[in-house]
């Protein structure tokens, strides 16, 4: 089912049935955030008795933007810009994502009232814009049952999800095995609808519980879990003990309320200050605290929250003897300041009892850890490499652009780096002239930026931002596939990989680079590899490349730009005094390397030479006083036109060659040139910057 807008129905109802209850329900509202009135099962079936002789209408969607188009700004200075291709290189985030907690009660208390039907799903209005082939979201609440648990989320979640979400009265006693195979019916039919789609389940707590169950029961559907601090830990939590004391002392249930309250945010001091320096929220007075209460005594009463207690001891003890069953992508969200259950501890034992599951932390925060500020899903989903509209993940069409806050926070994460290193951006207009920016690039894809990889990879984000800022271009890396694997075959996970996946990183393979070029991308590309990313004592600056050509004949399949550019500026930063040769020589570190290459993905298996000497180790390099980077891209090489001349392998390696010669060229310029630059060295930066505010941009030698 996908429709536009919002609905609740039961589950029993035929996908092919839901379209057309859109159009009977439309205008009939109860709710402020729903656009279809709540109606009994026997309503429901009697509709869709009436609607089988109709025809189904073709499905309503506000269609979006092709996903290939890159977006991204900065606060200052990057504006939205349409090319002539109609790409349009922005995302904006709309004023949803700036909801409060506020929101969840006023939403949940309106929800809540008149509630007399039996469990079942709706989509929020605000969910309405995502495209034909989104996937489907389900989210499965915790305890308070009510569903509007992703408030803070919807907006940004229905741009790329169908977002159902579901809906436990206050009254209602359905069983925990029967709420599971409500959930089943569910997607069992929208499998069947759309075998080659996955199928998101987001459970919250119990919801987490919920989504185990399922999982474990459906192993042949392709199912992703998003579990937000599980309640499988519930034997272990404060909540265990509450049971029997509500069972005799009911008069316990404000202090219970209460509890669940002040578990909402996991540091209420450091959420204060946010919000003030943000200026976001004021503070929440003690008649909204008060309000809060009522609105929960209301969610669970005692006997409701008597019911959800003992709900939560079935449900985990249901998720906790089936994980072994549990085949499906995991995702696991915790928090370090859950004060209802050890989410820390659960997270991690889960992580390990799942096959295929991933985890996050988030040190500051409580239990209903997608109400806070700051939180945002499908920032995190794409970190984490878990969102795809298919069987596979397809890392072209799956990409989702970047909004201002999560290019606002990359270039946070790189602060350091770039002020340290103040980059130099050089570039080649069509005349031959060199200018001190990056007028010279072509704003029009596909272009290849072909260059040298410097030690662990250092110059690559910086050039991704200034690219950002300064063309409003987005450059898709190509990188290792192990930044891009869980567990085996790749790297543990950390934030690094994370935004390597959020700013458009690719695994190196011949296919997504002919995806990326076929998209008319701009994509970088480093033909020697990790060979020179991790490269030995002495060998700065050397190039590692394949005989023959790997990339030529492909770009001139697209006619793509060829841009050699050269990055110069590690030896400035650190110097290697342990390499590969060194540690091999360690036994202890020599066995760590060994286990560690038995298990990365392994490139270029079929050729020989130095190149395809990778493996997978970290050299140990020594910090010295920062210098600077520098960024020198040649003269664009057309290859336009040129499809059937350069399948000659002779002409073809040609061009190759002449790339390569001009790579070397770019750094042997960079190397010269920075030796007449007054601020190569840090210290006259700073002094520099002092003078003329720290923003601005520091000069380098004369072209």
């Amino acid at each position: 089912m996908t429709t536009l807008g919002a609905s609740i129905f039961s589950t029993d109802i035929s996908t092919a049935f839901h379209t057309e209850m859109t159009s009977l329900f439309w205008n009939q509202r109860r709710n402020p955030i729903l656009k279809r009135l709540a109606v009994s099962t026997e309503q429901l079936a009697s509709t869709a008795t009436t609607v089988t002789s109709k025809t189904t209408p073709k499905r309503n969607f506000v269609e979006k933007e092709s996903s290939e188009a890159a977006a991204f700004s900065t606060a200052t200075a990057v504006k939205s810009k349409t090319t002539s291709t109609g790409t349009t290189y922005l995302s904006e985030e709309s004023e949803g994502n700036r909801k409060s907690l506020k929101d969840y009660f006023d939403e949940a208390k309106d929800m809540i009232k008149a509630d007399g039907a039996p469990p079942r799903w709706f989509s929020p209005l605000e969910c309405g814009s995502h495209s034909p082939d989104s996937p489907l979201l389900l989210f499965l609440p915790g305890i308070d049952g009510v569903g509007v648990g992703l408030t803070r989320q919807h907006q940004r979640l229905g741009k790329i999800f169908d977002v159902w979400s579901l809906h436990i009265p206050v009254k209602d006693r359905t069983s925990f095995t029967g709420l599971v195979q409500l959930i089943e019916r569910t997607i069992r039919s929208e499998h069947n609808h759309s075998p080659n789609k996955p199928i998101y389940l987001v459970g919250e707590s119990l919801g987490a519980c919920f989504a185990l169950a399922v999982a474990a029961r459906n192993p042949h559907i392709d199912l992703v879990l998003v579990l937000s601090n599980p309640a499988t830990s519930f034997s272990m939590s404060v909540l265990q003990s509450t049971i029997s004391l509500l069972e005799f002392i009911p008069g316990q249930m404000t202090l219970t309320l209460c509890h669940i309250l002040s578990s909402m945010t996991g540091d209420p001091l450091k959420m204060a200050i946010d919000n003030v320096v943000k200026g976001i929220s004021v503070p929440p007075t003690i008649q909204d605290l008060s309000t809060y209460v009522s609105v929960l005594a209301d969610i669970l009463p005692n006997e409701t929250l008597l019911w959800k207690l003992e709900l939560l001891k079935s449900a985990s003890a249901y998720a906790n003897a089936r994980l072994h069953s549990v085949k499906a992508q995991t995702l696991i969200l915790y928090s370090g300041k859950d004060q209802m259950m050890p989410s820390e501890e659960e997270g991690q034992r889960l992580s390990c009892e799942l096959p295929n599951c991933q985890t996050r932390r988030f040190d500051d925060n409580g239990h209903f850890l997608l109400l806070e500020e700051g939180v945002d899903l499908v920032t995190i989903i794409k970190g984490a490499g878990y969102y795809r509209r298919g069987k596979c993940i397809n890392y072209v069409s799956d990409f989702i652009p970047l909004t201002t806050t999560e290019f606002n926070k990359f270039c946070e994460e790189i602060r350091l780096r770039s002020d340290l290193t103040s980059p130099v951006m050089l570039s080649t207009l069509e005349d031959g002239k060199i200018v001190a920016d990056l007028s010279g690039i072509p704003s029009e894809g596909p272009v290849l930026f072909v260059g040298y990889h410097n030690l662990l990879g250092l110059e690559a984000f910086p050039m991704v931002q200034q690219f950002m800022i300064q063309r409003n271009v987005l450059v898709r890396c190509i990188a290792h596939p192990m930044f891009f694997e869980s567990k085996d075959g790749g790297l543990p996970d950390f934030e690094g990989n994370d935004t390597l996946r959020i700013i458009g990183g690719v695994p190196a393979s011949a296919v997504n680079l002919y995806k990326l070029l076929s998209s008319k991308s701009h994509v970088m590309l480093h033909p020697g590899g990790m060979r020179e990313a991790l490269h030995r004592k002495g060998e700065e600056y050397k190039l590692f490349w394949p005989e023959s050509s790997e990339f030529v004949r492909m770009s001139s399949t697209f006619g793509a730009k060829i841009i050699p550019f050269g990055a110069v500026g590690e030896d400035d930063i650190a110097q290697i005094v342990l390499d590969y040769n060194d540690q091999m020589k360690i036994p202890f570190l020599k066995s760590q390397i060994e286990e560690m290459n038995k298990r990365v993905v392994k490139l270029r298996t079929d050729i020989t030479g130095e190149v395809a000497n990778q493996p997978v180790h970290l050299p140990l390099p020594i910090p010295k006083i920062p210098g600077r980077f520098y960024y020198y891209f040649g003269k664009p090489i057309e290859t336009k036109g040129r499809k059937q001349e350069l399948r000659d392998r002779k002409k073809s390696q040609k061009l190759y060659l002449q790339v390569k010669g001009e790579v070397e060229n770019c750094i042997a310029y960079l190397k010269e040139k920075r030796q007449n630059d007054p601020y190569r060295n840090i210290l006259p930066r700073l002094i520099y910057q002092a003078t003329h505010g720290f923003r601005a941009q520091v000069p380098t030698f004369e072209l």
